[in-house]
């Protein structure tokens, strides 16, 4: 999978997809995709990521309480006495 540095728009080789899916892990293994030679692999910051299209990456895969944050609020019931 290819995604895309926010800053300058390079494309980067997602290594493990695993990695990238996993919303406890900050970081992948990428590699750039620039000019000819094959680029080294090294660790990215997902948060510096978004697809090739401009978009971010979704909650799941980068806040691992993002269902938290979704989910209503029960109403808590005062008990009489």
């Amino acid at each position: 999978m290819f995604l895309s540095q926010k800053v300058n728009h390079e494309l980067v080789e997602v290594l493990n997809l695993e990695d990238l899916f996993d919303p406890l892990k900050h970081e992948i293994m990428g590699r750039f995709h620039a000019g000819e030679e094959l680029q080294d692999p090294e660790a990215m910051s997902k948060s510096e990521l978004v697809f090739p299209s401009g978009e971010p990456l979704p909650q799941c895969w980068i806040n691992a309480h993002y269902r938290e944050a979704h989910q209503p609020q029960t109403p808590k019931v005062a008990l009489k006495n």
